[in-house]
């Protein structure tokens, strides 16, 4: 598993076109070759990167799921919804498809932000907004999240 670190700004250009910042790049470096999958996220508008590996134990586990229960069918095509494979070209930019760009609201002002073994892209206007959004429950919400979770289990 990736932990990938950090927060950048970007840009993207009139085709989508994202150029990834080399400090990113260069945590990037093992995992290049494999490929990414890009998707839609599932709580906000903002798009989410996978490198080949994550994204490969993320369908062992949605693979495992009853596709006799419709919910579970559901989700499966909502989660896939509009997921594409993406590489870095030579210039280490990613091209993000037009339909993905208008999910998320992209236009110029792009912020890579890690999430642990992924990457989230977002508009910048939005990202800022998300975390301003945030910042007022944070502390109730890292208290439920994390003050009931023994740190010696975690290992």
């Amino acid at each position: 598993m990736i932990n990938l670190i950090g927060t950048y700004e970007c840009k993207a250009d009139a085709k989508g076109r994202v150029m990834v910042s080399s400090a990113l790049k260069k945590q990037m470096q093992p995992i290049l070759q494999e490929g990414f999958v890009l998707k839609r996220a599932v709580f906000e508008k903002c798009l989410e990167l996978y490198p080949m590996k994550e994204w490969n134990i993320m369908m062992e586990r949605i693979n495992k799921l009853n596709k006799f229960k419709k919910k579970n069918n559901d989700f499966i095509r909502r989660f896939t919804a509009g997921v594409k494979l993406v590489e870095l070209d030579a210039t280490g930019r990613i091209q993000i498809p037009k339909d993905l760009c208008d999910f998320a609201g992209i236009q110029k002002q792009v912020v890579m932000s890690s999430s642990a073994n992924i990457i989230e892209i977002w508009d910048k206007d939005k990202y800022e907004k998300a975390i301003d959004d945030a910042a007022d429950d944070f502390a109730d919400l890292a208290e439920e999240v994390m003050g009931n979770t023994e740190f010696d289990e975690l290992s």
